[in-house]
């Protein structure tokens, strides 16, 4: 039993990749639409918006530790934590751990505001993932998680020049 694939089989590949690629290109672009539209409607920059986001998954951070998960010069995360905290998004605190250091986590009592503005999104990815069984759910897993990482690996090598 052959392995190769054929010259049709070999192209139908192709195409599919590149539909791929291209399919996670343009929803790409459509969630930076729609996370921009949320910023402007919480009257936040996107990279505030993005920052708040990795405080709300993986908080308390402290600013250091933040500036790194989003490849920001520590300078600009300062401004950006200012501006958070001036409009309620975040509570900067002492770290329990090392009372001289100060972490900040996302103001829960905001977090409504924010999950109203993706309530279309997400109730439409819902409906989208109940036609999908569990086999298929869990390639889906696959796929996006091994993404990501290669998202991960290609930013940290842009950043290290």
């Amino acid at each position: 039993m052959s392995t190769e694939l054929s010259a049709d089989e070999r192209r139908r590949k192709r195409r599919l990749t590149v539909a791929v690629r291209d399919n996670m290109r343009e929803l790409g672009i459509q969630l930076a639409l729609l996370n921009h539209q949320v910023g402007q409607r919480l009257e936040m920059r996107d990279v505030d918006l993005d920052c708040l986001d990795i405080i709300s998954r993986n908080g308390p951070l402290g600013a250091s530790a933040l500036a790194r998960s989003a490849g920001l010069h520590p300078a600009t995360m300062t401004g950006i934590l200012d501006r958070l905290e001036k409009g309620g998004w975040i509570v900067r605190e002492r770290d329990p751990a090392d009372r001289r250091a100060v972490v900040v986590r996302a103001a829960r009592e905001r977090g409504a505001e924010i999950y109203e503005l993706y309530s279309g999104m997400n109730g439409s990815m819902e409906s989208l993932l109940n036609g999908y069984d569990e086999s298929q759910l869990e390639v889906l897993v696959d796929f996006l998680s091994r993404a990501r990482e290669a998202g991960v690996v290609a930013t940290e090598e842009l950043a290290q020049g």
